[in-house]
């Protein structure tokens, strides 16, 4: 190809493609060919096949951009160059192509920061750019294996510890991204991209005071500057300062009025506060602004009570049928359009839209299944009565903690409510601290010893279990307002009852379960703002549920009596009576505010949000029939006795 022999190069191309029909390489060098041949119309074809199996695989889009350049298409040349550079910023050609086009048509900043970008990466070790283009590829092993090697050789190389704590970012060993960018901050206390990346961090890890100072820090060094106010606001929602974000976002759009991106932030703020129509004015002014942006379509959807009219159906579906619309936005489309289409009871088209948005969003993910029953297996075979014989009573005694988990759309968020409305409990959010704290005892040998964790909780002495308990209620102080209880209600902590009740031995746990068919579907229908990947398919999600079921009668049989049932159905048919079970399991004394949830004003940070805000209704348990001819593949991986249920 390179020698300019392309029939050659296609042929070997193609024998390529009859092998592995689905290469990436592959597919982008055959659309390389057809470019330098002129044959657009097989390039673009090739470019769809490589977009649709590799999303977000930036040569795409650098490709794409490419070949509208060379077709005179200057404006399409330039959203896909700029694609490209959001998927892999390391792509120079792309920032400068960009930097040439938007100088000719007169967009001058925009060119200056372009330019900026390509005179930044050519002036970084080739090395580094190599780590950066495997970073962005999804190669991960291969990119940490390079840039170890790179920083052995140069150990105080700032890009060097960002990228290695990217690295460590995605394989979610985040003490080890702190320690980098910490110390690569202190090297280049200057560099703006290290605070960002730390910021990032310092959140997953659930620093939020943390996280909060650097986003101070940065807003006070520039306070005129929209992204460094846009970050604080953001870090001011995490700490349940909605005030000061409003604020900020107030300040943000004062600058740039029509920017979809801070209107839609401010319409979830506002929602999370229960200001529904203020949430609904913002996210409709963040689609007049920008048409495409898919995150504020679906922000409207996610409301759960908002109807779409019939012209902003009809503009949804122009926008999703459009060939240049980003792919993140066709996903968010999709799953509003089902919303849209399920409202009219049109459930073939909405069936199609869901399903279609699934799809997507699932070549996006690395789900699999068989990984995740292997490691549920692995907590039933390790965490035993033995087990618990031997550890418990070590950890924190700590009583503040009620864990409500099991499927995310179970009904855990009504139930949250219920105990959140009850004076002596705050109602919190799905803290992410137990699935930190899993991934931090699983360690580096995540790949190469899949059980070290939770084997590892043989081996974790009195004081090593009290102080990871500890750790915890220290962690998650910063969202509760002093009551003596709080809820966490994480779903997916149910794969980690085991450790659990090891480091807080006398924390509450409330399995939310809801009936399989109805759980299984609500799950694919919606699209999570983050994790819960195994939704994103009928088969794998039916294949969770049922592990999930089969670890939870594990943990009955090892935990008897630890764990409290709740049936969403139960909940929906006779509230009082399990509004007393549940403050009963709590020791709790029974408060009428827990049978009137709906009128608790407090923030909530989920899908529910809306629905928990009114009386309890009973149209939603049974939505899952109107699918029903759609959804064999789901019942054949539940099995035939949940199937039923």
């Amino acid at each position: 190809m390179y020698a300019g022999d392309f029939s050659a190069a296609l042929s070997l191309i193609n024998a390529a493609l009859k092998e592995e029909p689905e290469s990436v390489d592959a597919l982008y060098l055959r659309a390389v060919c057809h470019r330098y041949q002129k044959d657009s119309g097989a390039a673009l074809a090739d470019l769809q096949d490589l977009k649709r199996i590799a999303p977000e695989f930036g040569r795409a889009y650098q490709e794409e951009g490419h070949l509208f350049k060379a077709l005179g298409d200057a404006q399409r040349a330039i959203q896909a160059y700029q694609r490209a550079c959001q998927f892999n910023p390391a792509l120079i050609a792309s920032w400068q192509a960009q930097a040439e086009l938007l100088n000719a048509a007169g967009r001058v900043a925009e060119a200056q920061q372009a330019t900026a970008q390509a005179n930044r990466l050519q002036t970084l070790p080739k090395e580094l750019i190599a780590v950066t283009h495997l970073l962005y590829e999804g190669k991960l092993l291969k990119a940490e294996q390079l840039c170890r090697a790179y920083m052995q050789k140069h150990p105080r190389d700032v890009e060097g510890m960002r990228l290695l704590a990217e690295i460590g970012n995605r394989f979610g060993v985040l003490e080890d991204a702190d320690f980098l960018l910490e110390t690569a901050i202190e090297l280049d206390p200057e560099n703006i991209q290290l605070r960002l990346d730390f910021i990032q961090i310092l959140r997953k890890r659930q620093k939020f005071e943390a996280a909060l100072e650097q986003a101070k820090a940065l807003y006070e060094r520039e306070p005129e500057n929209p992204l460094f106010q846009s970050h604080l606001a953001i870090e001011s929602m995490q700490t349940g300062d909605y005030d000061r974000a409003l604020e900020l976002f107030e300040t943000v759009l004062s600058a740039v009025p029509e920017d979809a991106a801070t209107l839609t932030s401010r319409g979830h703020a506002l929602k999370t506060l229960g200001e529904q129509e203020r949430a609904v004015h913002s996210y409709h002014a963040a689609v007049t602004a920008k048409p495409d942006h898919g995150d504020a379509w679906y922000a409207l959807a996610n409301l759960k009570t908002y109807r779409f009219g019939d012209d902003e159906l009809l503009a949804m579906r122009e926008q999703e049928a459009g060939s240049d619309l980003g792919f993140q936005d066709r996903i968010y489309l999709c799953f509003a359009l089902g919303k849209a289409y399920e409202d009219r009871k049109d459930y073939e088209n909405a069936f199609r839209f869901y399903e279609r948005g699934n799809d997507l969003k699932r070549a996006q993910t690395r789900y699999k299944s068989d990984q995740m029953e292997e490691e549920l297996q692995a907590q039933a075979a390790i965490c035993t009565r033995e087990l618990f014989e031997k550890q418990s009573g070590k950890g924190c005694p700590a009583p503040d903690p009620i864990f409500i988990l099991g499927l995310p759309r179970a009904g855990s968020t009504l139930v949250e409510q219920i105990l959140a409305s009850h004076s002596q409990v705050d109602g919190t959010l799905e803290l992410p601290n137990i699935l930190a704290l899993s991934h931090r005892l699983r360690g580096r040998k995540r790949v190469s010893d899949r059980t070290h964790y939770p084997r590892i909780l043989r081996d974790l002495d009195a004081g090593k279990l009290r102080e990871l308990g500890e750790d915890y209620i220290e962690n998650t102080r910063i969202h509760r307002q002093g009551a003596a209880f709080f809820t966490d209600k994480m779903p997916n902590n149910f794969r980690h009852i085991g450790l659990i009740k090891l480091i807080l031995p006398n924390a509450k746990i409330i399995d939310a379960r809801r009936g399989a068919m109805a759980c299984c579907f609500s799950g694919f229908k919606q699209l999570f703002a983050e994790g819960q990947e195994f939704t994103y398919g009928l088969d794998e999600i039916g294949r969770y549920y049922r592990g999930y079921v089969e670890l939870m009668e594990h943990w009955d049989s090892v935990l008897p009596g630890e764990i409290l049932r709740v049936r969403h159905e139960d909940v929906v048919d006779d509230l009082e009576t399990q509004v007393h079970r549940i403050l009963d399991f709590c020791d709790l004394p029974f408060e009428q505010a827990c049978i009137d949830f709906h009128k608790t004003q407090r923030a909530v940070r989920t899908a529910s949000s809306e629905q928990v805000r009114q009386p309890i209704y009973k149209d939603g348990v049974e939505q899952w029939r109107h699918f029903e001819p759609w959804l064999d593949p789901l019942k054949a991986a539940l099995g035939p006795e949940l199937a039923k249920t």
